[in-house]
């Protein structure tokens, strides 16, 4: 294939790459946008191999690698279920990452291109940037990949005179990067590149470790932007078009979602930086705190629940990631096409951050073939509370806490939530009294017109579909 023709090649897998970006934004179109996601890879794929920078001799060892790594992205595929996505999709932004320091430190020991003057400056620069950025995403990937599947604690870590350090960092790898493009040679160059790295490295498990477990769908959102930034610059490296567009079309989406996600959560993106709240969750509330929710439990039993649901008119249904551990979402729509076939209105409320990651309910909800137009954001029903007769929730617990809104003294104070409160009914399915993500307690659970359905949510979900269809 000849250079103009990869060019062209190049230029519609951009368009395609976009157009799958366009797509994502909605779930109706999501399919589609996946689609043509796929095609646009196969084709920068194909117009890569076959263009003029590889050779016949290299083929071989192309087409190994990609039947390697194909057969391990088919079989995480297929192993992988919904709940474990959010760690899938940090352990892959870390596999970007570590590319971007194994092309960068390939680039620089390659010999067969000399660059001199400018060029070199230049080019150097981009190696010392793509190996800082991407030795980042490397190991700040992998400790929120830990956080994720629960082997590293949600609780944030914060060290003494942390900033300073940081500070401190930013002035070595700084002063490294000058000796670096200073270097006369390769080998010379190579010891302040190394230090940079492990100075690079480090600075991305303190960064994610002293993010809080309740912050962890930003950092889902921030990793992506990092892993897009490296991307690029790796493009850059290996001068490739294709690659730059592609990267910061996926640094910049990733930038604009963590700020969405920061607005969901009433933050801002520096304070997540600087150590975000969250003590990994599961914890029951502590005793004698001033800010302890206080109040009488009311339990209900399935068959109540199902009596409840069967004689309301409107239903808003909350999902959270209870129901994604408990694998409820299809169980939760039959209970749905159920009520709705008894003329009862039911619709889904996601919140921007429920779950491990953004989007992680409209997934599953996907999954289950929950219809698209009773699926809706936060902004759009959260209005409707008051007209509803009952609100279950399942599985959630700090996006439905009215300290957000009633507590100024909590940490989670002025966080946009689904105000569930406001219906004449709520449902709350939990297995436990436990506190959330964020390890706030709920007031909730003690509001007159509450009641807390104990117990694995597929398993209760199923007894009352049973009630209802009796």
């Amino acid at each position: 294939m000849s250079q103009s023709l990869a060019t062209v090649a190049y230029l519609g897998a951009a368009i395609l790459f976009i157009l799958s970006l366009g797509g994502l934004s909605n779930p109706e179109t999501s399919r589609r946008g996946n689609l043509f996601g796929m095609i646009g890879m196969a084709l920068a794929v194909l117009a890569t191999v076959a263009g003029p920078h590889v050779s016949a001799s290299g083929i071989g060892w192309i087409v190994a690698a990609l039947v390697i790594g194909g057969g391990v992205g088919l079989y995480a595929a297929k192993v992988v279920k919904m709940t474990q996505m959010p760690e899938l999709v940090a352990l892959m932004h870390s596999l970007v990452g570590l590319a971007a320091c194994l092309v960068g430190f390939a680039s620089y020991v390659d010999t067969s291109v000399q660059f001199q003057g400018s060029e070199k400056l230049i080019h150097e620069v981009e190696i010392y940037v793509g190996i800082l950025i991407g030795a980042i995403t490397f190991s700040g990937s992998l400790i929120a990949f830990g956080k994720l599947n629960g082997r590293i604690g949600g609780k944030p870590v914060l060290l003494p005179a942390r900033h300073w350090l940081n500070l401190v960092a930013l002035l070595v790898v700084i002063w490294f990067g000058r000796q670096f493009i200073l270097a006369p040679g390769t080998a010379e160059g190579m010891t302040p590149l190394i230090v940079m790295t492990v100075i690079s490295l480090l600075f991305g498990v303190h960064m994610v470790m002293a993010i809080g477990g309740a912050d962890m769908p930003v950092v889902v959102s921030m990793l992506n932007s990092y892993s897009g930034w490296a991307a690029a610059a790796t493009g850059f490296m290996l001068n490739n078009d294709l690659l730059i567009v592609t990267g910061a079309l996926v640094g910049s989406s990733g930038a604009i979602l963590s700020y969405i996600m920061c607005n969901a959560m009433n933050r801002n993106f520096i304070s997540v930086i600087a150590g975000g709240f969250g003590s990994g969750g599961g914890a029951p509330a502590k005793k004698g705190e001033a800010s302890e929710p206080q109040g009488v439990v009311v339990p209900v039993s399935a068959a109540e629940t199902a009596e409840l649901l069967r004689e309301a008119k409107s239903v808003i249904i909350v999902p959270g990631y209870g129901m994604a551990v408990a694998q409820a979402q299809h169980t939760v729509c039959e209970i749905t096409k159920t009520l709705r076939e008894k003329s009862v209105d039911v619709r889904f409320a996601i919140h921007p951050v429920a779950g491990r990651m953004p989007g992680h309910m409209n997934v599953l909800l996907a999954e289950a073939k929950v219809p698209y137009d009773i699926v809706m954001e936060m902004d759009e029903i959260n209005g409707d509370f008051p007209e509803a007769d009952v609100a279950m929730i399942i599985g959630a617990n700090d996006i439905v806490n009215p300290s957000a809104a009633e507590d100024p003294t909590s940490p989670i104070a002025g966080m946009p939530v689904l105000e569930v409160w406001k219906a004449k009914n709520s449902i709350v399915m939990k297995r436990s009294m436990s506190s959330g993500y964020a390890g706030v307690g709920n007031p909730l659970f003690y509001k007159d017109n509450n009641r807390m359905l104990f117990g694995d949510a597929k398993k209760m979900l199923e007894e009352v579909l049973g009630a209802l269809n009796p």
